[in-house]
Parts: structure tokens; C-alpha cells; sequence
């Protein structure tokens, strides 16, 4: 009994010592952060579901296919956007279908290009070949070119020798070549000329006028060389087969020039073919 009492005052005692010297704080320590942060880690990937484990090859061969709707409609299509108000503005416009057109058989003549450049051309004419010349003024009153051209071929036909001639007279004969020439002779390579510019009287008689020769109006043909190589002339071959075509051609130039003369018009053309384009009423033909 007296040992009982003892116990209990010592232990009275004890706690009321304990009670009041107790700390503000608890003494427990706190977590260090690397271990809080480690537990959350592993918080989060232990929530996560784990991946199925792969079916074995031989489980998957026997499995039966998904069965196939019968009475499937067709899929869907998503609505289609309406384009807005500058859609079509900036859309390049699709391309029409092309066509091919066939284009028309062209016969080459020998001697002509089908294409002429522009460089090397006079009188605003790709076909009639030379250089523009300055203005010439003759020694005799009425003679001279104010717009003179050097011609050396026309419509790809070569003149034997440089012409000075005004345009109107090189066009003239262009056209020449192309409707009474070639029509009569056929195609030709040449021309061979006699005469063009010259300051001198008609005919070179004294006191006569200025011939159109001193104008620049006038050309003479001494000959035709034709696709052949062969070279007909006035004075050997007018009375011959081949100077039935050259007839031909002398004829159809009355009109294109303005005179035309060749042998037994005057005395004075039996070797040449005299051209030129002095305005006349009526064109002088002989």
C-alpha cells in the first residue's frame, strides 16, 4: 500500500513537470521537398492505366473478322463551305481547250523565203531587198530622186546588178513579177537589168525631155534567168518558145507601169524591155 502511494505521487509529479515545460512547435521533423516531390511522381504514374498486353499471334489468327454492314449508307461528306465574296475574284480562271487548226499547204518558190526581216528591206515592203539612199540631184534640169532606193532582189528575185529606182517603181515591179512574170514564164531566179536611174534626154537624143530613166521611174530587162538556170534574153530568145512566155509578160505589164516597150516599138528596144510609171491616163503600150 505504501509503495502504491509512492507511484502515484512520482507520476503526478512527472507530468506536471512535463505539461509545463511543453515546446510552442512540435518537435516532429519536417519532410524534405525531394521527397515530396518524389511521392507525387510516383502518385501520378501510378494513376495512370497500364497498356493492355499484346495478344499472342496465335490467339489472333483464330479471331473471328468484324462483320460488314449489309444496308450501309454512303459516308457522309462534310458540308461544303460557301465561298466568300472575294472566292471567285482571285481564283485563276480555268483554261479553254485548245484547237488545232490546220493550216494551209504553202509552196516554196526557189529563190524566196517565206519569212523576209524587216532589216535590209525598203520601201516598207520585207519582200523587196536593198538600202535607202540619200536624195540625188542630176546635172540636168528635171533630173534627180527625192526618195531614192538601191533594190536588190524583189519577192526573192535577184536583180543582175543594183537598181535605182523611186518605190512606187519597185513596187510596181513586185507586182509585175508575181502577176504577169511568173504566170507566163514560171517561177524565175533572176532579172538581169540594163538600165535604171541615169540622168540623160528619152532615147538619148539631144533636145528630146528628160526620160523617166533620169526620175528614177524607169527600169530595162535584158533578161530572165529562170528556176532552171537558164537565161533567156530580149534580143536572142523574143522570137523563140521560151520568148513566147516573155511576150507573155511583156504584155501584162501595160497597165501595173505606165510605158511598156520591146522590140519593134520604136528602134530603139529590140535588146531590152523598157519599164516605167509616169502617170498616165492611159498606159502607153507597145
Amino acid at each position: 500500500m505504501r509503495n502504491l502511494l509512492a507511484t502515484a505521487a512520482f507520476c503526478a509529479m512527472t507530468a506536471g513537470a512535463v505539461s509545463a515545460s511543453a515546446p510552442e512547435a512540435s518537435l516532429r521533423p519536417m519532410p524534405r521537398p525531394a521527397a515530396v516531390e518524389t511521392v507525387v511522381q510516383a502518385a501520378v504514374v501510378s494513376a495512370r492505366p497500364r497498356a493492355r498486353p499484346a495478344l499472342p499471334a496465335d490467339l489472333l489468327a483464330g479471331a473471328p473478322e468484324a462483320p460488314v454492314l449489309a444496308h450501309a449508307g454512303p459516308a457522309l461528306a462534310p458540308a461544303a463551305q460557301k465561298p466568300g465574296i472575294f472566292a471567285n475574284m482571285f481564283r485563276p480562271k480555268p483554261r479553254p481547250p485548245e484547237q488545232v487548226v490546220a493550216a494551209a499547204a504553202v509552196r516554196v518558190r526557189p529563190g524566196a523565203a517565206l519569212v523576209q526581216p524587216r532589216k535590209g528591206s525598203v520601201c516598207g515592203d520585207p519582200s523587196i531587198r536593198g538600202e535607202v539612199l540619200a536624195p540625188i540631184t542630176g546635172k540636168l534640169r528635171g533630173c534627180g530622186i527625192d526618195e531614192p532606193v538601191k533594190i536588190t532582189s524583189v519577192d526573192g528575185v535577184k536583180l543582175s546588178m543594183a537598181a535605182t529606182v523611186d518605190c512606187s517603181t519597185a513596187k510596181a515591179l513586185k507586182t509585175w513579177i508575181n502577176r504577169g512574170l511568173r504566170p507566163a514564164m514560171g517561177e524565175v531566179m533572176a532579172l538581169q537589168v540594163a538600165g535604171a536611174y541615169t540622168c540623160r534626154s528619152r532615147n538619148n537624143q539631144r533636145g528630146a525631155p528628160i526620160s523617166e530613166h533620169g526620175r528614177g521611174k524607169a527600169i530595162d530587162i535584158s533578161g530572165i534567168t529562170l528556176a532552171s538556170g537558164k537565161t533567156v534574153t530580149v534580143e536572142g530568145g523574143w522570137r523563140t518558145k521560151e520568148g513566147r512566155g516573155m511576150q507573155q509578160a511583156h504584155k501584162a505589164a501595160c497597165g501595173i507601169f505606165g510605158t511598156t516597150m520591146g522590140p519593134g516599138s520604136d528602134g530603139f528596144h529590140e535588146d531590152h524591155l523598157h519599164f516605167d510609171t509616169i502617170p498616165r491616163r492611159k498606159a502607153y503600150c507597145r
